[in-house]
């Protein structure tokens, strides 16, 4: 079960959705989200609704959830002037009380909790107990585990140039770009640490999954001086916007790695400090002392995290021949139990693939499968007659490696597994991508755990486990995978300036 400081994002049988009580059912779930109080914006501390608007639709009926604003050039102007004013005084109120106001922000995130899970279920399309697990995540252990880093000074005397002390100071405005597939805690990795190192934020959630971290900061605005924190929301002109103002100085995006160039593109020409969190295509290598039956369960969670929408979710399986077909045996036969549906029903285990642009590239994608002759293990169903956009759970046997649905980041419930002889030419394979995310090796003997480990080309190296975060261990990337560090002391320290103050003696 999850600790207290645990993130544990690759399990999804934990035990805290199994003690969910069915309260809601799918035909009235939504009367807990409270729709009819609408979704604003929040500028300068005040709820804004102007402009165009985005239709924000349930991707399990298809349904319109709601509408929330669209806006243009001179409210992000007044959202990052705002923002710009209220650095100066931020940044000046003492770390403990910036730490005990924002303490106060996660208490009323839990007092609505309820709601909060209901809303999310609805605009992600995941499942109830995934809702809940990711409100628990921001509430009971991302937050409380940010608000016990400290910003130490650190002091020395250094030949010639005489006594040292190295502090960090906050950079100013941060332009915060989360995404979809976990808007709310993506939004809180964000906004957290910036907030406490005495930034102040704009932030733009997904315009696919805004409504949660919408209600959110009407909950909590009045607990922020105004302009401390701003929420906007926008179509594909919003981000550019952001990334290009030279109000902004630095850039927080989780995204693809294909955005995530176009940001540092736009970013450059301002110098902003930028940290990326892109795409990953994870590999796992499974040694042959491994037990299969022992870590099925494990290696499916870890693959089908967020019904595959997750960029740390294991997407390449490199199984030893001695155990392929025991693996396979046991992945299917999980697969085979697991139910895709609406995220109301309690006996949902995968929600659908949250939008429909994903939904067509997933669709391009299993074309692609298709017309490329690979051997499908396991093909699973949907509901039909439905909007919903619900995919198959889909397993493939051994494909080429040089296939583009290998190659390239699949992004929905599409695994590819593939049976190694040799263990050099298993790491070769794994390492064989442009990303550099995450990997995993599994098996039983410690010395090879670790020495296979040591091989792998990822920012996170797990054994025995894959896709588990703490927010007080550091998260990086290799390769295209992204830029920077978050989690830890390290990423709170991102989110400042270095300086050093030399003191002649």
């Amino acid at each position: 079960m999850m600790g207290p400081l645990s993130i544990e994002i690759g399990k999804q049988n934990i035990d805290t959705m199994n003690a969910i009580s069915v309260d809601v059912e799918i035909s009235d779930g939504l009367k807990k989200a409270k729709l009819e109080n609408g979704f604003y914006n929040l500028i300068d501390g005040e709820r804004v609704f102007a402009g165009k608007t985005l239709s924000v639709v349930n991707p399990a009926t298809g349904n319109q959830l709601a509408m929330v604003p669209d806006i243009d050039r001179v409210l992000l102007n007044k959202a990052v002037g705002a923002a710009r004013k209220a650095f100066s005084g931020w940044r000046a109120v003492p770390f403990s009380q910036r730490r005990a106001i924002l303490t106060s922000l996660l208490d009323k995130v839990s007092e609505h909790g309820e709601e909060l899970i209901v809303l999310l279920t609805a605009e992600r399309g995941g499942t109830l107990a995934q809702a809940r697990w990711e409100i628990d995540l921001i509430t009971k252990a991302l937050g409380p585990a940010v608000l016990q880093m400290e910003l130490r000074e650190e002091e020395q005397d250094v030949p010639h140039i005489g006594h040292i002390t190295k502090r960090y100071t906050p950079i100013g405005v941060v332009g915060a770009i989360s995404p979809w597939n976990l808007p709310v805690f993506l939004s809180f990795t964000k906004i957290l640490p910036a907030l406490l190192a005495g930034n102040a934020v704009v932030l733009k959630p997904s315009p696919f999954t805004p409504l949660t971290v919408l209600r959110i900061a009407d909950y909590v605005h009045e607990l922020l001086p105004p302009g401390v924190l701003n929420v906007v929301t926008g179509g594909d002109d919003l981000g550019p916007w952001i990334t290009s103002h030279p109000g902004i100085n630095l850039i927080t995006f989780t995204g693809s790695t294909f955005t995530g160039k176009r940001v540092l593109e736009s970013a450059a020409a301002t110098l902003k400090r930028v940290t990326l969190e892109l795409g990953g295509n994870d590999p796992g290598v499974v040694l042959s002392d491994a037990e299969p039956e022992k870590i099925a369960q494990a290696l499916f969670d870890s693959m089908f995290l967020l019904c595959g929408q997750g960029c740390i979710s294991l997407k390449r399986l490199y199984v030893h021949e001695d155990i392929y077909s025991r693996v396979i045996e046991a992945l299917v036969a999980i697969a085979s139990a697991t139910k895709v549906g609406d995220g109301f029903d309690p006996q949902t285990g995968l929600g659908p693939v949250q939008n429909q642009l994903q939904y067509k590239r997933l669709q391009s994608v299993w074309d692609e499968i298709k017309r490329s002759g690979a051997k499908v293990l396991f093909r699973g169903d949907v509901p039909s007659n439905t909007e919903g956009l619900f995919f198959p759970v889909t397993l493939l046997d051994n494909p080429s490696d040089d296939a583009s649905f290998v190659t390239q980041e699949v992004f929905g419930p599409i695994r590819s597994i593939f049976k190694y002889k040799n263990l050099a030419e298993a790491i070769r394979r794994a390492n064989n991508t442009s990303y550099g995310l995450g990997a995993s090796v599994w098996g039983s003997d410690p010395v090879q755990l670790r020495a296979v480990a040591n091989q792998l080309e990822a920012g996170t190296v797990w054994i025995n486990q894959h896709s588990i975060r703490n927010p007080l261990v550091p998260a990086s990337a290799y390769k295209e995978s992204g830029l920077g560090v978050e989690f830890g002391p390290e990423g709170l320290e991102s989110f400042c300036n270095l300086q050093v103050i030399a003191t002649k003696q």
